[in-house]
Formats: C-alpha cells, structure tokens, sequence
C-alpha cells in the first residue's frame, strides 16, 4: 500500500536526513520512532505529498508521490491519504459532520452523511456530529480527527504524535482506536512519534 525507497531531504542551510526504507500494507500498522530532530515531521510531510523528497520515491498504491505536479498530488492526497494531526485542525464555525462533509468536497467526493455517521459511530461521537468541535473533550476531539481522516475513505491514514500529550491508559485507548478504526477501513496506518510507549504496542517499527 505504502513503499519508501532511498529517501532524502535537506534543508537550505539547515539539517539534511536519510530515511530508512519500509513499506506497510492494507489494514496494517507501521509505527515510525524518533527523537526531537531526527526528521519525524520532515518524514510525515513527504509522505502527505507535502514536500518533495530530494532524492528517492514513495509510492502509494502503485502511484508515485514524486511524479504528480502540484494539482494531481493535491488531488491525490486529499482521495488517498487521511492525516491525523497532532492538534486537532477543525473549522471551528461549523459542526463536526460538516468538517467531515467539507474534507471529503476538498477531496473532490460527493458528500456521504450516511458514511460520516457509521463512522463517528464507529469512534462512539454520534451524539456529538451537530456539536461545533470547540464543545468536545480532548479525547472527542481527537475521535473526530480520526473520523474527518477516515471518511475520504484514504488508502494511508498518517497519525502525526497521537498519544505523546497523553498518560498511560488514554495512550493506549487512543492506540487501540486508531489500530481499529483504520485497520477495519482496510487502509494503512503510519505513526509518526516519539512516545517509546508505543513500541511495546506494536511489533512492526522502525526507528529514525
């Protein structure tokens, strides 16, 4: 589903990094450990599309990140991968399932509420799909970042620092939410972190 070749970037005056190889399959888990500095985001912005690799591929889906122009790659990103941002990025002014509705017309898809729905039923926030994202816990509103990632119904599903804000049991709810979820999905999940709490969580890792 997701394959890394020969990875590099370096900044302009700034820090250069090589990443290591790996691949991650279909309702799988691939968890990414790295200290402050290592190019954890650096990493989570080349696979999203977001940047451009100097040297080395990423292919999702037998489609290679670094061979789409800037709208193709937009257009790719927003029907194929689902990012699950360390803090939550909602449009405070509307309600939760219509952030969900406006990711998937960005994405270029028909709205799909029925879909929306099964999923925030999945993550147990139906009650909250008409509540403005301000009014929910921490915990609901990092339910609702999983949901607006999986309801473009993504092949990837990129979770940047899910669990590093939280302690033990939270930590491993939020592990066992985003394994789940995606996994039911059939997509592929990638978690970027530096929570080594993770590593005891998960057999198939590589460390940056």
């Amino acid at each position: 589903m997701l394959v890394t070749n020969g990875l590099s970037f370096s900044y302009k005056s700034g820090p250069s990094f090589q990443f290591p190889d790996f691949s991650v399959s279909g309702s799988q888990t691939l968890l990414i450990l790295g200290r402050s500095g290592k190019g954890k985001t650096t990493l989570l912005h080349l696979l999203a599309g977001l940047m451009q690799p100097d040297s080395g591929s990423i292919t999702i889906s037998e489609t290679e990140l670094s061979g789409l122009e800037n709208r193709a790659c937009d257009a790719f990103r927003g029907q194929n991968i689902g990012i699950v941002f360390q803090q939550s990025q909602f449009i405070r002014s509307i309600s939760v399932m219509e952030n969900l509705q406006l990711a998937r017309s960005l994405a270029g898809l028909r709205t799909d509420v029925s879909l929306a729905s099964s999923i925030l039923a999945e993550l147990g926030i139906e009650d909250k799909a008409n509540l403005r994202p301000s009014s929910l816990s921490i915990g609901e509103r990092q339910r609702a970042s999983i949901a607006r990632a999986l309801v473009t119904e993504p092949k990837v599903v990129l979770a940047d620092e899910p669990t590093s804000a939280l302690d033990d049991e939270n930590c491993e709810i939020v592990a066992n939410l985003l394994e789940g979820s995606v996994g039911k999905h059939g997509a592929a999940l990638v978690i970027v972190t530096h929570d080594k709490r993770l590593k005891d969580r998960f057999s198939n890792w590589v460390e940056i």
